[in-house]
């Protein structure tokens, strides 16, 4: 290859990658700069719908929002807004957030640089005079960004939003039974969570959001607009190692069969069958429990336990271990678990749960210590992390008391700052 034609292929690999790797990356899959959730603390989730609206879909997503008293955000198509504008002035009546989707629904990948640019300026100007009020946010058709995008939208004075729970009901293979399962287990406190009035995805939303709001309702979620969605902000580079590291819990758990307990995002643990990997530790007396026993490891929901805090944390463990109780009885590969244990420097307020505490090795001690550390600066809590220990219950033991015969009780030990600590 001769040199100037090499040089030109570096040349535009390089703006490739300024163009469109780098706005991936960092903007469409770790949503720097986006509003995608909000805090864990409090229990209200914000539904979004985009593409809409529709007069012969969106009338049945607003009926069924009036009737469970629940509010919304909807990104609008630009040009539906405009021909429909008697379903916006609904909308907003009713309390909903409208916000801008489009000019035009096409992926940012497959238009123009200056198209791309454009179309955030052209969709809230155009999306704001049906409104009457100014927009605030943007979502590109597909959630997809360019760097052209990311401009259109800072010329536009909106900010990126992105969400954290996709329905997928789009989708061609899922049913309206399939989207509200699936909401239903991944629906966590101060989650985002995107649907569709209009298009592909209505024949699924449709017909399942009565049943969705009645089971988001029962499980004590309030539905709020995004901008009322407590803590919803644009994610900055400062919280950047907390998103990264649910990532990294996200791998671990899909290597380890780890799921959370009960099947919901929102539990504040994470099980998953395991060998036991220690010797030598006996329960209350008993015999020991030999290295390799069957086990189910658990872990803990560390954004929740952040959010949350000690108190409502340790109320909330009480409830969630009976969910744990009810995967060793009913998951599969848990049946033969024989031990619940944790490694973690959580142990003392564990004990108050009935677990038993047992020290570690000095290596285990140290290698569980330096993983501590490293949460505990990923989610802003001191670095040095307490010693590590071993909290275990046997099966029997554990079920009898968070079955659902067992009472669960414990005693409330105080704190000051949840500390993200476990393995």
């Amino acid at each position: 290859m001769k040199p100037s034609l090499k040089r030109g292929a570096w040349l535009g690999a390089g703006l490739l990658t300024l163009y469109v790797a780098l706005p991936y990356l960092l903007t469409q899959r770790l949503n720097l700069g986006l509003v995608r959730e909000g805090k864990q603390r409090w229990k209200a989730l914000a539904l979004t719908f985009d593409d809409g609206p529709d007069p012969a879909t969106t009338p049945a997503v607003l009926d069924a929002l009036r009737e469970a008293g629940a509010r919304a955000t909807f990104f609008v198509i630009a040009g539906r807004a405009e021909g429909h504008p008697d379903l916006i002035r609904r909308m907003l009546a009713e309390g909903h957030q409208v916000e801008a989707h489009a000019a035009r629904h096409v992926h940012a990948w497959l238009r123009t640089p200056w198209g791309a640019f454009l179309d955030p300026l052209r969709a809230v100007r155009r999306v704001s005079a049906v409104t009457g009020q100014p927009a605030h946010l943007h979502r590109p058709p597909h959630g997809a960004y360019t760097l052209a995008t990311l401009f259109g939208q800072r010329a536009a004075g909106v900010t990126g939003a992105h969400w954290s729970v996709e329905g997928r009901d789009w989708h061609p293979a899922f049913t309206p039974a399939g989207v509200r399962q699936r909401v239903n287990a991944l629906a966590f406190p101060g989650a985002v969570v995107v649907l569709h009035d209009a298009g592909p995805g209505a024949r699924n939303t449709g017909p399942m959001l009565p049943g969705l709001l009645a089971d988001l309702r029962e499980r004590g979620y309030t539905l709020v607009p995004l901008h009322e969605l407590a803590g919803a902000a644009p994610l900055t580079l400062r919280e950047l190692p907390r998103r990264l590291m649910r990532g990294v819990d996200r791998v671990f758990d899909r290597l380890g069969g780890t799921r959370p307990a009960g099947g919901r995002a929102d539990n504040l643990f994470r099980v998953g069958p395991v060998s036991f990997p220690l010797a030598g530790v006996t329960l209350g007396g008993g015999p020991p429990v030999p290295k390799g026993t069957p086990a189910a490891e658990f872990h803990v929901n560390n954004p929740l336990l952040v959010d949350l805090g000690l108190r409502r944390s340790l109320r909330l463990a009480r409830e969630d271990f009976r969910d744990l109780a009810r995967d060793l009885q009913t998951r599969p590969d848990l049946q033969d678990a024989q031990v619940v244990f944790c490694l973690s420097a959580l142990s003392p307020l564990l004990a108050t749960l009935g677990f038993e505490t047992r020290a570690l090795s000095p290596a285990d001690t140290r290698r569980l210590r330096a993983w501590a550390s490293v949460l505990r600066r990923a989610y802003g809590s001191d670095p040095h992390a307490p010693e590590p220990k071993l909290s275990v219950m046997g099966r029997e033991a554990f079920v009898a008391r968070y079955g659902e015969t067992g009472s669960g009780e414990g005693s409330v030990v105080s704190g000051k700052s949840p500390d993200p600590t476990h393995h």
